[in-house]
């Protein structure tokens, strides 16, 4: 059975994260998608919100199982026996950034391979730093996002109400 890791913040998960793990559901028999606790990055939701709303993205998919996990990725894919890290590619620039952490990761477990998947043309622009600041302005996001994080989104801006920079003002990888 080969079991693959697709990591990341999902902060929030959008619809291009969600055709990345199905997709990969074709290529592996398990995927495991697995919500990162602490990036070195300004998040909107805690990681407990984070996996829920991951979990509810899958509900429906019995090969994806989703788990929250710290430290190094490729630590991770040891104790839990992965075997592959799943990465989704949208630009160019991703290629170059998924490639030197590849880089670093295969130095660290060369046991571990990485496949990257290039994203939908549809969801080419998909970001959730993008997903954030559209949704913090009132802009739609609900072509983006699953239902139950639109709903979630607009809650939570809501709450946080007008004057807080909780959108950072520069691009961040997502």
């Amino acid at each position: 059975m080969v079991r693959a890791l697709f990591p990341g913040t999902f902060d929030p998960i959008h619809l291009g994260h969600v055709d990345i793990a199905r997709r990969a559901t074709l290529l592996f028999d398990e995927v495991i998608v697995a919500v990162y606790d602490r990036p070195l990055k300004s998040l909107l939701f805690d990681p407990e919100t984070r996996i829920a709303l991951t979990r509810l993205s899958f509900n429906d998919n019995p090969k994806i199982r989703v788990v929250g996990y710290s430290g190094l990725t490729v630590e991770f894919c040891r104790k839990i026996g992965t075997q592959v890290i799943v990465r989704g590619l949208r630009v160019f620039s991703d290629f170059e950034y998924e490639f030197r952490m590849a880089l670093a990761n295969h130095r660290l477990a060369p046991d571990i391979e990485l496949v990257a998947l290039i994203t939908a043309e549809e969801h080419t622009f998909l970001s959730s730093t993008t997903v954030r600041e559209i949704a913090s302005l009132g802009g739609d996001v609900s072509s983006m996002v699953p239902p139950h994080v639109e709903e979630v989104l607009i809650k939570r801006f809501s709450e946080l109400g007008d004057g807080q920079q909780i959108v950072p003002t520069t691009s961040l990888r997502d």
